[in-house]
């Protein structure tokens, strides 16, 4: 008796755990028709994955806990949390526009988790809190990185109404998330996992670049990239959905460090007899020096590129990139520009499309809108890759090594 009692209770446990941790509703309600890119984060695999690393670490099992808090969690703030958390991006709006969607279950606990987060109501059920705005849309909330998202709500709204049924399987496949690509019907799925001390987004089977990383490591301090001209295309149309193939640039290398630099800022007042007085204000910036090569196989088109686009000033300054001074030359090849406050020394070509970008504490004065939480997480930071080959991307994000995974770090 004893026996099929301790078998019924362990089945209703294993019943039980499959539910929580691997059962999952596989429709996605909240993907447009008109998305572009679809980002999904398995929350029953983090959850896993939290599980696992935090038994794994008795020394987190303690931590805290003696801690009394009245924080309300994102599970007890009056949200569904979906087993596919969905963000996406509408073609034709600005790179810098997202948007998310939760199904709302307690209005009044979601009202008060926004108010004890610091959210400030603009109208209308419109929160905002730096970089987050979140509306709410009768049983739903839209969080966006704009409040451009909810200039056409009602519009948004009907277009989830006349969406393609999709689901998880359309661009998600065992991994902890993913980063689909949607371009005239067909969709370029991307594969997102945490790793111990990395993040790492790849299309499935592909190297992780290792080798390239490697030698980018030695000889770069800050920031390096080769592109060729497919990836300089890519890019470029994030930025200035103008730019096209009549720039004719084949080749990109460039390399750039940074500096604290003192900025001079002028102004002007009145004396007690109103004459003009010139004041002079010294302030510290961080400034990049840097060395970017063109190379292109008609370089007086690519000339005449960049002055119908009044890309080159009166004083052959190249003025769509902000950092000023630089200055603009001609060569066999192509073209350079390089700023003028410092002598930049090119880093080795290693002939493969990458960019590195690796973190510096110089960076950080610049994080005063950020929070404590963003800033810890920001500082550590060890370096941002993006490799390609052919048809192959892979991005990593590293973290500094530490005595925790990631998923318990924060």
């Amino acid at each position: 008796m004893k026996k099929k009692l301790i078998a019924f209770v362990v089945l209703i446990a294993a019943i039980f755990v499959y539910f929580i941790l691997y059962y999952k509703d596989k429709e996605l309600k909240f993907i447009p028709r008109n998305a572009d890119v679809v980002i999904l984060l398995d929350t029953k695999k983090v959850t896993r994955q939290y599980l696992s690393d935090f038994l794994s670490h008795p020394s987190e099992w303690f931590r805290n806990a003696d801690e009394k808090t009245s924080e309300i969690s994102i599970r007890e703030s009056g949200v569904k949390i979906p087993d596919f958390l969905q963000v996406f991006h509408i073609e034709n709006t600005s790179f810098s526009d997202w948007y998310g969607i939760l199904e709302i279950k307690n209005k009044k606990k979601f009202l008060t988790y926004l108010k004890q987060k610091g959210f400030a109501e603009k109208k209308n059920e419109l929160f905002h809190k730096g970089r987050i705005f979140i509306k709410i849309e009768g049983k739903n909330c839209i969080l966006g990185t704009s409040d451009k998202a909810f200039e056409n709500i009602n519009r948004l709204f009907l277009a989830f109404s006349q969406r393609t049924n999709f689901t998880s399987d359309t661009f998600i496949d065992g991994s902890l998330g993913s980063i689909s690509v949607i371009s005239n019907g067909k969709i370029r799925n991307f594969s997102m996992d945490v790793n111990t001390h990395d993040i790492e987004i790849k299309a499935p089977g592909i190297n992780n670049f290792t080798s390239i990383i490697s030698e980018v490591q030695q000889k770069v301090p800050f920031f390096a990239a080769e592109l060729n001209s497919e990836n300089i295309k890519n890019f470029a149309s994030f930025f200035d959905k103008k730019f096209s193939d009549s720039a004719g640039i084949d080749y990109l290398k460039a390399t750039a460090e940074l500096e604290r630099v003192n900025d001079t800022i002028i102004t002007y007042g009145y004396d007690d007899d109103f004459n003009e007085i010139e004041k002079k204000t010294i302030q510290k910036i961080i400034q990049p020096n840097y060395l970017i090569s063109l190379q292109s196989s008609d370089p007086e088109k690519t000339m005449q590129y960049f002055e119908n686009r009044k890309w080159i000033n009166a004083k052959r300054q190249f003025i769509a990139i902000p950092f000023q001074p630089n200055v603009i030359e001609k060569n066999a090849h192509g073209f350079e520009i390089r700023s003028t406050r410092k002598t930049v020394h090119p880093s080795g070509q290693i002939n493969e499309n990458y960019i590195f970008v690796r973190n510096n504490e110089l960076l950080y004065s610049n994080l005063k809108s950020f929070t404590s939480n963003e800033k810890k997480i920001f500082s550590d930071i060890d370096y941002l890759f993006y490799g390609n080959k052919d048809s192959d991307y892979y991005v990593k994000l590293k973290f500094k090594e530490n005595n925790l995974p990631l998923i318990l770090r924060w």
